[in-house]
């Protein structure tokens, strides 16, 4: 077996897992959706499809979109759609205390959050074995506009996700607000920090990683 490669996967899972709690700390806030929740919530609104079938839907847009953008499919985006969402029900399960209620708590524990997302990501794109979709349009969009900085790029992203999911009817509120802005801040300022650009790792499709090879000597 090639160990590089495990090695990757456990440096995947890793950072699923700081990534997830992120994500669960922004929903433990309780402050408002997420731009890509409230696009979700707002397509459920206009189809016969619910919340979950609508974030499937997007999600697998988004695939299509990668795939056009020639962004590679690898093992890393595998392991995400696989994990992600559990380690997040997982953190949501055991959290012991009661959903936050007050405004500036919210807002604090959001901003955690998203410094724990800008750190998973980066732990987890470093094995270099590929994105989960949204992440792979980021850095795909990020390829494109190399003078921008990739936070930038996430506010852009996250600002054009919002005004579509607004324009459906979807829910709206200051934590919406602050995700679509702070979340790519956020991850600028800790991207400075630790000195991790995305756009310079060289991504390995599920055909280009043979697990099999074994490490030379």
């Amino acid at each position: 077996m090639n160990r590089s490669v495990i090695t990757g996967w456990i440096r995947i899972v890793i950072g699923l897992l700081v990534f997830a709690f992120g994500v669960h700390l922004t929903i433990f806030a309780n402050i408002g959706l997420a731009p890509w929740d409230c696009l979700g919530m707002g397509l459920s609104y206009h189809t016969p499809m619910n919340y979950g079938v609508s974030m499937t839907l997007i999600a697998l847009i988004v695939l299509g979109i990668d795939i056009l953008l020639r962004e590679k499919i690898g093992y890393g985006t595998i392991i995400d759609a696989l994990l992600t969402g559990n380690f997040v029900q997982f953190f949501n399960s055991i959290n012991p205390f009661p959903l936050n209620t007050k405004i500036l708590p919210g807002i604090i524990i959001m901003l955690v959050g998203f410094v724990f997302m800008a750190a998973g990501m980066a732990v987890y794109m470093k094995s270099e074995q590929c994105c989960g979709p949204r992440d792979a349009l980021l850095v795909g969009l990020g390829k494109r506009l190399p003078k921008v900085p990739i936070g930038i790029v996430e506010v852009i992203l996250w600002g054009a996700v919002l005004l579509a999911g607004w324009l459906l009817g979807g829910p709206v509120g200051i934590g919406t607000v602050i995700s679509t802005f702070g979340a790519g801040i956020v991850m600028q300022i800790v991207y400075n920090i630790i000195r991790f650009e995305p756009r310079d790792l060289h991504h390995k499709s599920v055909f280009e990683t043979n697990i099999f090879k074994e490490d030379e000597p």
